[in-house]
């Protein structure tokens, strides 16, 4: 996969899960402070109905970060899901995660569906709330940082993302 920047990749597919109202309600204010943070333009939303056209043109595209609307897991008109395309295409992706949702096994469930379909994770993102470093050490997740969405705080979250990126793309 071509990089964008030294230790970053190409494009990178913001995921988040829950109803597709959710998902969109925490990556439209988030998703400009990440592209920031990551020194990524911020591309337009997937089409989320049609997977195999959106990722096919997303790999012709230059470096961005750019949203999926929906929930990978959520089951496709026909077959499959967007897990499932996201693994064929190895599209690097970074889960973005609402601090409520860290009191349940959302985080690890959607790890665990993402790793079924062999996408490349490059990390989880706390969106929201106090970030926790040993909460999240002890979770044994592949976390790089939180977000202060009051300041656009990102903390040391590009270079996690560059430092995991070298893992994965060395693999």
């Amino acid at each position: 996969m071509t990089l964008s920047k030294p230790g970053l990749p190409r494009s990178l597919v913001l995921v988040a899960a829950g109803p597709a109202a959710a998902v969109v309600a925490l990556q439209h204010p988030l998703g400009p402070l990440l592209a920031r943070a990551l020194g990524m333009p911020l591309s337009a939303p997937l089409d989320p109905l049609e997977p195999q056209r959106a990722l096919a043109g997303l790999a012709a595209q230059g470096p961005c970060l750019v949203p999926l609307p929906v929930d990978p897991g959520l089951p496709l008109n026909g077959a499959g899901h967007w897990a499932e395309a996201l693994g064929a295409w190895r599209q690097p992706v970074l889960l973005l995660l609402a601090g409520e949702q860290l009191e349940s096994g959302l985080p690890a469930a959607m790890v665990a569906l993402l790793h079924q379909w062999q996408v490349p994770l490059v990390g989880l993102v706390q969106g929201d709330g106090a970030w926790d470093p040993e909460a999240r050490r002890g979770d044994g997740l592949p976390w790089l940082g939180g977000l202060d969405p009051a300041t656009g705080e990102a903390g040391t979250l590009a270079a996690a993302l560059a430092l995991r990126w070298r893992q994965i793309a060395s693999n």
